[in-house]
């Protein structure tokens, strides 16, 4: 059957909607399926790329959208849905090549990343056939069907990892997820050296609880106050909505929460990361209170001290990102930590090949975090 790719428009939206539901059920977490403000802002604002699939009857039955960040030339393949009774002809993989082609093809873009459901492998091998490449796995990153992992790949634009930053060293963590990294993305980072780090920090008792003020037009004001210069607030396509406060005042931490998809980003902390050493379970226990079992923050892979905070807090090395942020003439990289309050269960997880180092590099750094020595070398 012949399927027409074209933009999306306003009036597209009810069965975009209905696509969506056909597609998720009720399960859909993101806004740009369900909600029609949402869905209208996309559309109207040019920041996004969505292009629909409609047959030779006028039925609408693929979409994909590439979100973008202008500020940080990032973009985000988001809302990739082929209706069920058009699966298995190659329209996943059209409808991708389509919508980064076009996105790319404006030369405002340095990278586009997506995070994949891995239920099943589908999904990995579309991104991986149009240019993607592996970059990480985050168990329990996202409520849709249950509690479900994503992976992360990401898509470069000609040149871009030709001109990374090289970074003398990294905490010794990370070097599981750096190994995976050398053979799934082709870059060499045994040239990077080690650190020793802190041990993990399981709990801290006699820390005062932690205020969650869940107020978006304030949190933006107060983030815009706390970090004025852009290059502060690096966190692209995420704006926080809530703020965590220590009691005493010593720290505030920025967030992006989500209570649908069950997630949290930590966006940044003021006046620096450091600043939350020793507080990070009374924090994680407001952010569970508020809906979300999932964690994760991005940190500049240079960022030794801000690393070695987290890392020593629970957190763990899901992903990294080479090349992920412009500054002049050269590309900076960054991770993803993240921390999840559940059990994990990998058993219904499809990780492909290009996947499996990622996986046994979390299960790694996991059980290094969470494991006693002892129990480990048994």
């Amino acid at each position: 059957m012949t399927v027409v790719l074209s933009p999306a428009a306003v009036q597209d939206i009810a069965e975009l909607r209905q696509l969506y539901f056909d597609v998720y059920g009720h399960g859909y977490p993101l806004p740009l399926g369900s909600d029609p403000a949402v869905m209208r802002r996309l559309i109207t604002e040019g920041t996004a790329h969505w292009l629909t699939a409609r047959t030779g009857r006028g039925d609408l039955v693929g979409s994909a959208v590439v979100e973008t960040d202008p500020g940080s030339r990032i973009g985000k393949l988001v809302g990739l849905a082929v209706h069920p009774g058009h699966r298995g002809g190659g329209l996943a993989s059209r409808l991708t090549a389509a919508v980064c082609e076009e996105a790319f093809g404006i030369g405002r873009l340095d990278s586009v990343y997506a995070t994949v459901r891995v239920v099943t492998e589908g999904p990995q091998h579309v991104v991986v056939r149009n240019g993607f490449r592996p970059l990480g796995l985050m168990p329990n990153a996202v409520e849709v069907e249950g509690c479900e992992s994503l992976a992360l790949f990401a898509r470069y634009g000609n040149g871009v990892l030709e001109r990374r930053a090289p970074v003398e060293r990294v905490p010794e963590r990370l070097a599981a997820l750096l190994t995976a990294a050398s053979s799934g993305i082709g870059i060499d980072y045994a040239a990077t050296g080690r650190v020793a780090g802190r041990p993990a920090v399981r709990s801290v008792t006699g820390v005062d609880p932690i205020e969650l003020i869940a107020a978006p037009a304030f949190v933006r004001r107060r983030f815009l106050e706390r970090f004025p210069v852009a290059g502060d607030r690096y966190f692209p396509l995420h704006t926080p909505n809530a703020v965590l406060v220590a009691a005493d005042g010593s720290f505030e931490a920025y967030a992006d929460l989500d209570p649908v998809a069950g997630s949290c980003a930590l966006v940044a902390v003021h006046p620096r990361p450091a600043a939350v050493t020793g507080a990070m379970e009374a924090l994680m226990t407001a952010v569970q209170r508020a809906g979300a079992d999932y964690a994760e923050t991005l940190l500049p892979l240079a960022d030794t001290e801000a690393l070695e905070t987290f890392l020593a807090s629970g957190f763990v090395p899901s992903a990294v990102y080479p090349a992920m942020r412009r500054i002049g003439d050269r590309f900076h990289d960054y991770v993803v930590l993240s921390r999840t309050g559940r059990q994990i269960d990998f058993r219904t997880t499809a990780v492909s090949t290009l996947l499996q180092p990622y996986l046994s590099a979390y299960l790694s750094a996991w059980t290094s975090t969470y494991l006693p020595v002892q129990e480990v070398s048994r």
